[in-house]
């Protein structure tokens, strides 16, 4: 069978559906019923207006606070809420420009990408872009001025820059407007302020990577002192969380911005990066997040009052978030409907230091997986969609011509010579294998006894899952002496086989079932092409056939169909495996037949030609599951499902590959018939 595609890591965005304008109707016939002076919208937003400062501060506040709930932000659309807060970033009161920046940076946050495309039409990007300049310009004399005492107008700044980054991730106007309006140089100014402000440097540090990915107008307007900066950033050497992150996140811009490096200092450049991120995966969560926990309790001890009402508010927060994620909406990507990050984890409170500490860790751990994924991949649009999809030997038009020029999109995969030389150097294979272990228990027992700490849970898991999709990157675009010749690659597929089969039964969990399997697929292929002998038992192959075919991501069917023919074609070409590949073929028929999804179908009949295609004992076990009538009963059936569902539902990359198979069915019929003539 082909090779799969890897997948290109994209900055998450908070929410790319947004609301729709149904929930708006329906809020607006909540109000209705209710009535205007019952409605806490109308009389936040009435206080705005207030000629007192105070007043102002607070209801921008409120609404800050109260948007967090999702449901609550149609009734604040539908009163007009973007344009009355808009000119409140310009308030005569510091005070309340935080918190009028805070609260429409919680509505996009919260709202989606409809809400960003709202502010950018209601034109937020025009005083925001002056809030910037005039906070910038103000750094040195308000740091001159303070004693103890925190910066208010770096204060301001910190909410400005996480607007600013929520509307470029999410509005390609509010990007433009970036572009075109030289505010580049205040992130910048922003990022600088890290020796004295981490908080707003990370948040500077986030803006500057998402606006640089994807982004070849801005790419013109880099400088020397722009990267000076960002280079700057990279080298520095404090060793807490939060500026493992700040690097991390100066790490993936710099890879964005690779083109515009010096040619002379690209491979340094580069270098370091790589370097950047083996250090962040070096660091061990599993010990990290108990240590964390143990100082949190120290200083608990020291300093007891107000801690209870402290992690109550992180309780609150990480319940609000668990329920955005259970019932918020989704993006599909692949079949699969992926839930987005929202991720408020700057707004813990102050006392919160040791959490936001783990938070930063497992943020920077994840961000250094993609950036290492992305690496990996081709730069080719296609590859961020997540799609598995098949490869043959040759791509025959059909009648209607969809194969014409379409195989050529499979775009192989790039790695540099440098940047190949750095992950080598730096053992991030092996670094990257490491993360795909279970978290350890001691720091599961934390995150699930300790409230306030649940919300680290997730994010575990995900680092764990992200780092499982950066092997089955790093397999696909290096070669097996670059990852530690046969000895490591068999102690490897050992380990993925512990991660599937070690616990009772097979993990449910989508994104981690995801994860492991195709990383499992592409180590397979890279065994099978070396012939070094695979760990995977019949039962552990059935098993997994099994609960694969119940999944209802597209993927993890396509890749498990997949492993099996991997490995039914090496079993091909051994002796007395006749009754093992009548079990992988009759798997394989029963998906190729029964599965909804033609990609699927197609998968589970190439599978079939790779592990039927030659040798005695595959003969013999063709004839005892009688795979040739099968085969000419499913012909007919699988030609009508293409012409039927194939340009409704699948793409032309997807049609030209069903084509293919649908022409090797009819050879593979015809070479079973000359075996049972002989």
């Amino acid at each position: 069978m082909g090779k799969s595609k890897t997948t290109r890591f994209k900055r998450p965005k908070f929410n790319a559906v947004g609301l729709p304008a149904e929930a708006v109707k329906e809020a607006d016939a909540e109000d209705e019923e209710r009535g205007d002076d019952s409605c806490p919208a109308a009389e936040l937003l009435e206080k705005l207006q207030s000629p007192s400062a105070d007043v102002r501060e607070f209801a921008c506040a409120s609404i800050s606070r109260v948007v967090q709930q999702s449901q609550t932000i149609p009734v604040f659309l539908q009163r007009d809420a973007i344009r009355r807060l808009g000119p409140m970033l310009m308030d005569t009161s510091l005070a309340v420009r935080e918190t009028a920046a805070g609260a429409l940076r919680n509505l996009s946050a919260c709202g989606g990408q409809e809400v960003c495309e709202d502010m950018a039409k209601h034109d937020v990007m025009t005083p925001l872009t002056a809030l910037l300049r005039e906070s910038c310009a103000g750094f040195e004399s308000a740091a001159e001025a303070m004693t103890d005492k925190k910066n208010a107008v770096e204060d301001v700044a910190h909410e400005a820059v996480n607007l600013l980054w929520n509307l470029c991730e999410s509005s390609t106007q509010s990007l433009s407007v970036f572009n075109k309006a030289g505010l580049l140089d205040l992130v910048v100014q922003c990022l600088e302020r890290h020796p004295n402000n981490i908080e707003l440097a990370t948040s500077a540090a986030h803006c500057l990577h998402t606006v640089t990915e994807d982004n070849p107008e801005l790419l013109c307007s880099l400088n020397a002192a722009v990267l000076g900066v960002v280079e700057g950033v990279l080298l520095t050497s404090q060793p807490d969380m939060a500026h493992t992150l700040l690097r991390t996140l100066a790490a993936g811009t710099l890879w964005n911005v690779k083109g515009s490096l010096p040619a002379a200092r690209q491979a340094q450049t580069l270098n370091a990066v790589v370097a950047t991120l083996s250090k962040c995966l070096d660091l061990d969560a599993g010990t990290l997040i108990p240590e964390l926990r143990q100082a949190e309790e120290v200083r608990h001890r020291n300093a007891p009052t107000g801690a209870n009402s402290e992690d109550q508010a992180v309780v609150e927060m990480d319940e609000q978030q668990e329920e955005e994620e259970e019932e918020g909406p989704k993006r599909k990507r692949n079949g699969k409907a992926v839930r987005v990050d929202n991720d408020f984890s700057d707004l813990l409170p102050r006392d919160k230091e040791e959490l936001k500490e783990a938070t930063a860790l497992l943020t920077a751990q994840q961000m250094s997986l993609e950036i290492i994924v992305n690496m990996c991949c081709s730069d080719d649009p296609s590859d961020d969609e997540w799609e598995e999809e098949s490869s043959s030997d040759e791509c025959d038009a059909g009648p209607d011509g969809l194969c014409e020029g379409v195989c050529n999109l499979m775009s192989p995969l790039c790695l540099s010579a440098e940047v190949h030389e750095a992950l080598v150097q730096h053992s991030v294979p092996q670094k990257v294998l490491k993360k795909t272990e279970f978290p350890r228990k001691e720091a599961m027992d934390v995150c699930q006894q300790i409230p306030s700490w649940r919300g680290l849970i997730k994010k575990v898991q995900r680092v764990q899952s992200r780092a499982l999709t950066c092997l089955h990157s790093i397999l696909s675009a290096m070669d097996a002496e670059s990852l530690g010749g046969a000895a490591a690659l068999q102690e490897a597929a050992q380990h993925l086989s512990t991660l599937v089969f070690g616990a009772a039964e097979i993990p449910k969990d989508e994104e981690f079932l995801e994860a492991v399997i195709s990383a499992m697929r592409s180590l397979l292929q890279m065994i099978a092409s070396k012939n070094i002998s695979q760990c995977m038992t019949p039962q552990q192959l059935m098993s997994l056939s099994e609960a694969a075919t119940r999944c209802d991501v597209v993927s993890v069917r396509v890749n498990a169909v997949a492993i099996l023919g991997i490995t039914g074609s090496t079993l091909a070409k051994e002796k007395d495996t006749a009754e093992t590949l009548q079990m992988i073929g009759n798997a394989l028929l029963q998906v190729a037949t029964k599965d909804t999804n033609l990609v699927v179908n197609g998968e589970a009949l190439d599978a079939l030609f790779d592990v039927f295609a030659d040798g005695d004992e595959a003969e013999t076990a063709s004839k005892n599951i009688h795979l040739l009538p099968a085969l000419k009963a499913l012909q007919p059936v699988f030609r009508a499902k293409i012409r039927k569902e194939g340009r409704g539902k699948y793409n032309p990359q997807q049609l030209c590959v069903l084509d293919n198979i649908k022409v090797n069915l009819r050879r593979f019929i015809g070479y079973l018939e000359k075996v049972v003539k002989k």
